[in-house]
């Protein structure tokens, strides 16, 4: 049997090996504390998702018309 030593008299190396060995796996679990978004919060990819969603803009669609459609004067 083993002579009893109590912890904080271990050498460093020891202590270390002792902490491994009393430390268990997490499994396959990710020890991060994680929580759910705040949905009244404001979130700026939620903010620019508008521009992705809609299509090009109507500035870009101007100028991509043939130059015959872009007159100054209005529809009459």
């Amino acid at each position: 049997m083993e002579k009893f030593i109590p912890y904080e008299k271990l050498s460093k190396k020891k202590q270390r090996e002792l902490d491994r060995k009393k430390r268990g796996s997490w499994g396959g679990l990710n020890p991060v504390t994680r929580k759910a978004p705040n949905p009244r919060a404001y979130d700026r990819r939620k903010a620019q998702s508008w521009k992705k969603e809609s299509g090009p803009a109507p500035f870009d669609l101007f100028f991509s018309l043939p130059s015959g459609f872009r007159t100054a004067r209005p529809f009459c």
